[in-house]
């Protein structure tokens, strides 16, 4: 394996010193990426929808109409375009599109709340525990590390209303690798006719010469400090700023995140609401050149907690779904359909997936409070609990077979059946798709170890594409 160093933060720089990170530099970190850049596959840019708190495969992706009144729930199977393909009858949209998209039906691993399945799901990480933050990078922050190209203007990997905690717990992470690699993150609702990205081009070019001026007087302040840095890492944190500049002066970058430029049939599509502004705004980074972007669906659309977390306590399960289902359906249809439409859909995967999926019971528990798809508090309502064991997930773009399902559960949708698949494959898959050969770099923790960015887990054959 590669033993890459890499950029640590100012801050840190003294702290891992002390570890045996002195062998740090930045010429090591651009050969490691070039010698990433000239094998495998051609590179894909990614875009993850997060649903975040696990939405319940069975009001989703796969439905059991057939089972027990106590698993199958309120709602039906609906036919799709493609023959033998059935989807939960919430998503109309998605239905007459699954020719655009696989379904893989047999995630499963043993991450029984929030933290853990976020961070198996993630990151390299196999315990079934919860942590307060990961202990290995997520896959984001390592192909960032490994494909950033600071002399453009636009950052590789963007949030867009990212991926980050639940309750406290932070789910995604730079862990030991330099927070630097973590996303640029755009926060608030972009359908608000006032939203707008702090310190994104400057439309005001004698202003943006001020900035210039004031960032040129502070590199001669710093001069003192990379005069006495061997490591490279000075370079590496020049190499930050000059991005951060390039944000601020750039109308490239401007116009990539100006949701203003889209026609309105096309906004109108997408909806009007976060959701499917989010995914607009995620489409027009990948066609500007960024490879990473992650886009988390929950707020005020996914009912009184805000998540798709549907114990009893916290929402009616379906009258969540029935709320949530058609902006849900609307932004992740629009965004597929676009891909396809402006001939996208060979170099953008579009990956659907929250941590877990829900239990194939369904259960009948008081309330904890009252508001959007809640009774309320103390009425009796049902609900789903967290399932690691079973889930689904969309997948569409990247060049791959679509228009086909991967893998099943049983009749309850208890338990994988056919082709079970791992978190450990699912960031392979993802990795072969970002040209990483995820078998060959390791990259060194907070004590200089080499650590492999993916100890197990192979590409799902099925979904590693054409190209």
């Amino acid at each position: 394996m590669l033993n890459c160093p890499g950029p640590v933060s100012r801050r840190g720089f003294l702290r891992v010193g002390l570890y045996g990170f002195g062998s740090l530099s930045l010429p090591g970190l651009l050969r490691l990426r070039a010698q990433q850049s000239a094998k495998g596959r051609p590179k894909t840019a990614v875009i993850l929808v997060w649903l975040r708190g696990g939405a319940s495969h069975l009001e989703t992706y796969d439905p059991k109409p057939d089972a027990p009144s106590e698993t199958r729930g309120a709602f039906g199977a609906t036919a799709t375009c493609v023959p033998g393909m059935r989807i939960n009858e919430l998503l109309p949209l998605h239905a007459k599109i699954a020719d655009r998209f696989t379904l893989l039906r047999s995630m499963s691993h043993t991450g029984g709340d929030h933290a853990a399945g976020s961070h198996q799901l993630l990151t390299a990480d196999t315990d079934p525990q919860d942590k307060r933050k990961p202990v290995f990078p997520d896959w984001m922050t390592v192909a960032n590390l490994l494909r950033s190209d600071r002399s453009r203007p636009l950052p590789n990997y963007v949030g867009v209303n990212p991926i980050s905690t639940y309750d406290g717990f932070h789910i995604a992470g730079s862990a030991y690798l330099s927070a630097s690699y973590g996303p640029f993150s755009v926060t608030g609702d972009p359908s608000n006719p006032h939203f707008e990205i702090p310190n994104i081009g400057l439309k005001d070019k004698a202003q943006a010469e001020r900035v210039g001026d004031r960032v040129r007087l502070k590199q001669r302040l710093d001069g003192f400090l990379r005069a006495a840095d061997a490591s490279g890492t000075m370079a590496a944190v020049d190499d930050f700023e000059a991005q951060a500049l390039q944000l601020l002066t750039s109308p490239a970058a401007r116009d990539a995140f100006d949701l203003g430029r889209e026609p309105d049939r096309v906004r109108d599509r997408y909806g009007w609401h976060a959701w499917g502004q989010q995914c607009l705004m995620a489409r027009r980074l990948v066609e500007a050149g960024v490879e990473i972007v992650t886009t988390t669906f929950d707020g005020p659309l996914c009912g009184r907690v805000e998540n798709w977390d549907d114990h009893s306590v916290n929402h009616h399960i379906f009258d969540a779904m029935k709320f949530r289902a058609p902006p849900f359906d609307q932004a992740v249809s629009a965004l597929i359909e676009d891909v396809y439409a402006r001939g996208l859909d060979r170099r953008v995967l579009v990956i659907v997936t929250g941590e877990f999926g829900r239990t194939p019971r369904i259960t009948q528990v008081a309330s904890s409070g009252g508001g959007v798809a809640s009774g309320p508090a103390g009425t009796v309502q049902p609900g789903r609990d967290h399932w690691p064991r079973a889930f689904s997930q969309l997948w569409a773009g990247g060049g791959i077979e679509t228009g086909a399902v991967i893998g099943a559960t049983d009749k309850h949708g208890a338990d994988v059946v056919e082709r079970r698949v791992t978190p450990g494959d699912f960031q392979a898959t993802i990795y072969h798709h970002l040209g990483i050969d995820a078998e060959q770099v390791a990259l060194p923790d907070f004590f200089g170890r080499p650590q492999p960015i993916l100890p197990r887990g192979a590409p799902i054959r099925e979904l590693k594409g054409r190209g």
